[in-house]
């Protein structure tokens, strides 16, 4: 049976352009880069070439771009970076209560280790307002995380705002933005969003697993958590994956035309969100003007698991909010504030602009007869 992939938040399908890009890069351009001979020079230059894509899609120059492998490493690189820059001081670190994991994560380590962690919780609709971060921030704060995207509900977090804040207030405290659910499909400019860290990840727009980038303004250097061969400017040694970059900077470059690829999925969200209202048990945790790609909804009475296993069966892929939270209880619904009820039986459904509303219509009538089905079976 052909299935129906609406899981792109948790990854995207890989484009036969870019998987093309990275077999031609590891099997003609497979030269060390570091290397002096003529095949080390040319992978250099495609080394430079695909950085260069990737900061000009950010508005930044190559030399504020370090790739990863990918946003966890990102994150964790500023968290644990600023950790090691602030040693001496070890002041406070304001946290959004809705990011991924990979920033959560280090920051409970950071907080078990004696810094002064701050969660702070977001609004009914999954924003986090930057008068809520101005209320946690004191003269000692050395960080704010504040991601762009939300990875289960789309809601688009106002970091401009909260980056002139901190200059308003005098603030000293460096702005790290998670932009991996945005990059790819809106405009992420790091600078005009005031950020002095950005991450971003090349699964999240049909380039390959195991790359990803992070921004660094030029004026702020972290220190090196990777020593050897000095590669990447010296803040992470090791042999460059070349295959993966240039995968990355494939996708960066067919994802161009933002603003088409944008429409269609809004379409493609507002056919689903029509036909849910048919649904009477379902209810929408998204916020209204969150972005396109992301539509988190309750089917009240029916546990996440349950409805994810029946569309499975008809070959339809979604998800119970983030493909990293592995069946615990979504972290960002209860920093929304959500009942356990509406918690336990959310699932998000990610758009991609491969997607087509003849799939739209396919999952609706699916959802139409499990939930009537699974209701009646009161699961």
């Amino acid at each position: 049976m052909p299935r129906i992939y609406l899981d792109n938040s948790a990854t995207t399908p890989v484009l036969p352009e870019v998987a093309q890009e990275v077999l031609r890069v590891m099997t003609a351009d497979f030269a060390n880069p570091s290397s002096l001979h003529s095949p080390g020079i040319d992978a250099a230059m495609q080394l430079r070439r695909d950085r260069k894509v990737v900061a000009d899609a950010l508005r930044v120059s190559p030399e504020e771009v370090y790739f990863t492998s990918g946003g966890t490493e990102s994150n964790n690189t500023v968290l644990f970076g600023v950790a090691e820059k602030f040693r001496r001081q070890k002041g406070r670190i304001i946290v959004s209560a809705i990011e991924h994991d990979a920033v959560l994560s280090p920051a409970k380590t950071l907080a078990q280790d004696g810094w002064d962690v701050v969660f702070v919780k977001a609004d009914t609709d999954g924003k986090v307002s930057s008068q809520a971060i101005q209320e946690a921030l004191t003269d000692d704060t050395v960080l704010v995380c504040l991601m762009l995207v939300n990875n289960e509900t789309g809601a688009v977090q106002d970091v401009a705002a909260v980056s002139r804040m901190l200059k308003q207030v005098g603030s000293k405290a460096l702005l790290h933005c998670d932009a991996v659910q945005a990059f790819g499909k809106i405009a992420v400019h790091p600078r005009e969003l005031g950020c002095d860290f950005l991450s971003v990840s090349a699964h999240k727009l049909h380039g390959p697993k195991g790359i990803g980038a992070l921004y660094c303004k030029k004026e702020v250097r972290l220190p090196s958590r990777a020593l050897g061969g000095g590669q990447e400017n010296g803040f992470r040694s090791g042999t460059e994956a070349t295959e993966l970059i240039a995968g990355f900077a494939k996708a960066v470059e067919l994802c161009a035309d933002l603003d088409a690829a944008r429409q269609r999925v809004a379409a493609l969200n507002r056919q689903l969100r029509e036909g849910l209202a048919a649904i009477d048990n379902a209810q929408i945790n998204s916020p209204a003007d969150g972005l396109e790609y992301i539509l988190n909804v309750s089917f009240l009475g029916i546990r996440s698991e349950v409805l994810l296993r029946a569309l499975d069966a008809k070959g339809i892929c979604i998800s119970a909010g983030s493909a990293c939270s592995k069946g615990n209880r979504s972290h960002v619904l209860t920093a929304q504030g959500l009942s356990a009820a509406r918690i336990d039986s959310a699932v998000r459904i990610s758009f991609s602009r491969l997607n087509t509303p003849d799939e739209i219509a396919v999952l609706l009538d699916a959802l139409k007869e499990a939930t009537a089905t699974l209701k009646r079976g009161k699961v």
